[in-house]
């Protein structure tokens, strides 16, 4: 599991975004693949995961402060980790 110690506590004022975030009340593990998962597991659970981003009113904040701070794991604004890292290289247009 990632080790989150490291970022900051919201501020209001910056991170508001994450009080209306349909992820609030869901499981974080929906989120953040256990080590070694892989296959079937892992593309079922970041598909669920996707499913509850669909439906989010601020995805697309999530999204945009995923790819600032190039948060290294997860799914953020409806897209994994690799899926991010494809934006930010430009291979795949927001």
């Amino acid at each position: 599991m990632a080790n989150i110690s490291r970022l900051p506590m919201p501020l209001m004022d910056v991170y508001e975004w994450q009080y209306d975030g349909a992820c609030r009340s869901a499981d974080p593990t929906l989120f953040f693949s256990p080590e070694a998962e892989r296959g079937p597991r892992r593309y079922a659970r970041e598909s669920a995961a996707k499913q509850l981003c669909a439906r989010c009113p601020v995805i697309e904040q999530c999204l945009r402060h995923a790819l600032k701070v190039k948060e290294p794991y997860g799914v953020w604004g409806g897209l994994t980790t690799s899926e991010r890292a494809a934006v930010s290289e430009g291979a795949i247009a927001v």
